[in-house]
């Protein structure tokens, strides 16, 4: 079924729907979307909450910062998110996921390893947390990057760039304020570039690799285009 989703105040686009099967659903998430509810209020549905309008018992597989984009995957039943979480945590998937985002300077490779320890989402032990990232293109302040990762720690991409001095650019958290203020007097943006394009995993019941990826969005192509000139 590629039919749309019922919303607040409209139906989300069929194009959205990145994957289906009796198991999962994968949904292209939009900067500036929920994807559960939170402890604040809510000004908006989360995604999470209007999708179940049209697949009652959606849970999810994965969760997004509000600011990234990309995708989402949701279990469509208790077994199938068991399957996919044996452990009950996000850190316990077993599925590769891949982003695009904007750095602040330039890594110190092409390509490398992050390797720092970052704390569990459940205590404040360290422990091992490894993301493998390519430089895509350079520009004069910012690069853009590929990042890849299977561990999933909390902000990990974000905390792994911080620790090698390449902070995502406009991160209001981890980021060079010095940097970020040079950076939207420039180019007039607020928001961090973070997208996750594409994730990967053994389909639990089929035993088949399933690959889904999220098209890069208009305002991420439209910075590079910008950066280009």
């Amino acid at each position: 079924m590629m039919g749309l989703i019922m919303s607040q105040s409209a139906r989300i686009s069929a194009d959205r729907i990145l994957y289906q099967d009796e198991h999962f659903l994968a949904v292209h998430k939009l900067s500036g979307e929920l994807v559960v509810r939170g402890k604040g209020p809510v000004g908006k549905l989360p995604l999470l909450d209007f999708l179940k309008k049209d697949f009652p018992g959606l849970r999810p597989v994965n969760r997004l910062d509000f600011e990234t984009s990309g995708v989402v995957l949701f279990a469509r039943t208790k077994a199938a998110l068991a399957a996919m979480m044996p452990g009950g945590s996000e850190e316990d998937l077993h599925v590769r996921k891949t982003y695009c985002a904007l750095v602040s300077g330039a890594p110190p490779l092409s390509q490398g390893t992050i390797r720092t320890p970052l704390p569990a989402r459940a205590s404040k032990e360290l422990i091992p947390a490894e993301t493998k990232y390519r430089v895509l293109e350079r520009f004069d302040t910012v690069t853009f990057v590929e990042a890849e990762f299977t561990s999933g720690r909390h902000h990990q991409i974000r905390k792994h760039f911080q620790s090698v001095r390449c902070p995502l650019i406009l991160d209001p958290l981890y980021g060079n304020a010095k940097a970020n203020v040079a950076f939207t007097k420039a180019y007039k943006y607020r928001k961090f570039f973070l997208h996750a394009s594409r994730l990967s995993f053994l389909h639990p019941f089929t035993k088949q690799e399933v690959k889904i990826e999220a098209p890069l969005p208009r305002i991420f192509q439209e910075v590079l285009k910008k950066l280009e000139k």
